[in-house]
Order: C-alpha cells, then structure tokens, then sequence
C-alpha cells in the first residue's frame, strides 16, 4: 500500500480560510492525504477578531500557528511582516516536512509562505493564480509571483489559466479547478433565513446591504477617504429602511483606519458592525440578499466578484480595486460618491429588469467540485525532479 502524502496548508486571513475550507475538507477525506494546517496573519489578531476559533469550531487541527502581525497600519509594516513570516514559516516547514505546501491567492502572508516552501524544494500548488485585477496594483504582482515559484497551478477560470501560460509556466502543471467556495455553495452548506433571523435579527422581508470595503494597497494614505462616502451612503440607506450589516476589511495597510471610522457606525439604527460574519453566515447573507428577499452586496471585495453570481445576488463594487477582474452581469461598478452608491443600491433593490439579470447570469467561475480536483491532483502528482525543477515554455 502506498505510503500517505503529507499537505500543508497554509492560511493567513478569514476570506482566504473561506475559500480553502472546501480543499482542507477534500483532502482530510481522502485515504491517500493527510493535512497539516499551519494558520497565522490576521487569524492570530484580537483586532481582526481572531478567526482562528473558527476554524476549530468547524473540526479542522491546527498544526502549528505563525505569527506575523503587523505592528502599524503601514506599507512598511507589510514588508516587516513578509520578512518575519518567511523565518517563522521556514522553521515550521522544515520540522513539518510535508510533501506538498498548497498557498492561496495573493496577499502577503501567502508569498511569505510561497517563498520559505519553494526556497525549501518543498512542491507547492499555488490556488487562484492568473487572476488580473489591474485596480489591486500589488495584488497583481504579488499573484504573478507567487505564480512563478509555485509548482502546480490551480486557476479558477480558462482566462487565468491561459495568462499562466503565458508566463511560461508547463502546460502539464497548470489544472482548471473553479473557485472552491462554490463547492460548499453548490452543496447549500450555508445559514438559512431562518438561522439569519434568529442569529443576526435579520427580516428577509426588508432589503439587506452587506458592506465590505478594503483599503487599497497603492493607496493606504487614502482608506479613510475612499471609506467615509460608502459609510455616509450606507447611513442614507439604513434611514431608508435598509437592513445594513458591515464587517471588517483585511489586515492590509490602511485597514485599521478603516476600522476606526466603520466603529462609529455602532449604535446606528438598523446598522450592524462585525469583525466577522464567518463562512456559514455570509453565505448565508448572500443567499438571503439574492435569492429570497432584496438588497445588494456592497464594497471591494473579490467575494462580490466570484462568489455572488451563484446567489443571484446584486453588487455595487466601490471604486478601481476588482478593476479588470473576469465578472459576471451582476456587478454595477460606481466612483467613491455617496449619492451614486446609494442610487446604485437602489437600483440594486427595486430595479426589476437589473435583479432578473442577477438572477440569470453565468458564473464563470466553475461547477462547485475544485476541493475534490485539487486533491485527486495532489494524491497522484509524481513527485520527483520534474516537479521540483521548473522550466520556462518560451
């Protein structure tokens, strides 16, 4: 019988567990993997309200914990950060010894782990490579990059997939997966109505706004003015009679300004404020804002990007940060304007031609079965020199 393979996983924020939990799960499940969670970033912040109680709530163990905190809300910061997490990860790896490393996305705590498992000759599978989002600025060359050391590719579209070829990455490298939150999406494990309305007081018969604005890297300096037009549209909004749920954005320069001025939206009629809404419950929010009642998802978040279409769920995406990223025709994308982003709201709502082409838009981003794919992937993989030693295509 052929001996287990050994897979760590490495996460660092909240959205990128949400998007990896269905590929822990894949691989806990199959007889041939066993995982090794090694969690750090903002899981580890009180501030960012320590999500890493909510990977043990879901079941999963985590193996070893990595700090990396950024000391101040600055660029400079980020950078101490990648630096200290690359030692910390390093020494982890090496008592691990895992046979594969898998890293998501495209934020820092990703390439620090991207950097310590490659520069280890340890195989690595980067998820959501060739993404292009010309707004994020660092997000984009923090993905390419990561892209580059990587060993297997698992994109989430044939767009991203193609421009991973075109880097010169191996053709035989290189699966299309689709994004892995609609893994759980497709299997309808999130909160009902009726969780929402017990657990957050949610009336599904009243619109819904759920907010989440990050600050955008190349432009820490700005977060609070880029915030303060969204907070002033959300009170417009909730004096209408809308129901507004806000979370916090990411642990990214800028964030925690951002975080100062969304605590003052505390207290506000028909405003909730959470560090977190955590996989189930936000889900569970886009299905109750698309599929059951009314209302719109609204910031910069990737997550209105990939993860709405499936609910059928409208999006008011705030200025340049998704700039360029594959979409679906649920998206209507507005300035940093209070009043354009109320109207857009609105419209968002009641427009009835708008939410009917919510409803019947394609997802581009797969069929709900990536977690299962990535591990078929992981568990057959030869793992020799080919796999370590990387060629370029051109």
């Amino acid at each position: 019988m052929s001996q287990t393979r050994t897979v760590a996983v490495f996460t660092g924020n909240r959205a990128e567990y949400g998007l990896q939990f269905p590929i822990l799960r894949a691989i806990a499940a199959d007889p041939r993997l066993e995982y090794k969670l090694i969690v750090g970033g903002a899981h580890l912040q009180e501030d960012f309200g320590r999500t890493v109680a909510e990977i043990a709530n879901d079941g999963f163990h985590v193996a070893a914990e990595v700090q990396m905190t950024m000391r101040q809300d600055t660029l400079m910061a980020t950078a101490e950060a990648i630096g200290t997490g690359i030692v910390s990860l390093a020494s982890v790896l090496d008592e691990m010894r895992p046979d594969f490393l898998v890293v998501y996305g495209d934020r820092y705590e990703g390439l620090a782990a991207m950097i310590a498992g490659t520069q280890m000759s340890i195989p690595t599978g980067h998820i959501e490579g060739g993404d292009y989002t010309e707004g994020g600025a660092l997000d984009d060359s923090v993905r390419h990059a990561m892209t580059k050391l990587a060993h297997l590719h698992f994109a989430t579209n044939k767009q991203a997939a193609e421009r991973i070829r075109r880097l010169g990455e191996e053709h035989w490298r290189i699966f299309v997966v689709g994004q892995p939150s609609l893994d759980l999406i497709d299997a309808g494990e999130f909160a009902s109505p009726q969780d929402l309305e017990a657990d957050l007081g949610l009336d599904p018969t009243r619109p819904i706004v759920l907010f989440c604005q990050h600050s955008v890297a190349t432009e820490a300096d700005l977060a609070i003015e880029q915030v303060e037009p969204s907070l002033e549209a959300l009170k417009a909004l909730a004096a209408d009679g809308m129901q507004v749920i806000v979370t916090y954005p990411n642990n990214d320069a800028g964030g925690r300004r951002i975080i100062e001025r969304l605590e003052s939206l505390r207290g506000s009629t028909d405003v909730q404020v959470h560090p977190s809404l955590g996989r189930w419950r936000f889900h569970g929010v886009l299905n109750l804002i698309g599929r059951v009642g009314r209302g719109a998802f609204v910031g910069n978040s990737s997550a209105g990007i990939k993860e709405t279409p499936v609910f059928g769920c409208p999006v008011v995406n705030i200025g340049p940060r998704q700039q360029g990223r594959l979409r679906a025709d649920n998206v209507l994308d507005v300035p940093y304007d209070a009043a354009v982003i109320a109207s857009a709201v609105r419209r968002a709502t009641y427009d009835e031609a708008f939410r009917e082409q919510c409803q019947t838009c394609s997802n581009p981003y797969g069929a709900g079965d990536a977690g299962a794919q990535i591990a078929e992937v992981l568990a057959t993989m030869p793992l020799d020199m080919r796999l370590i030693q990387k060629r370029m295509t051109y």
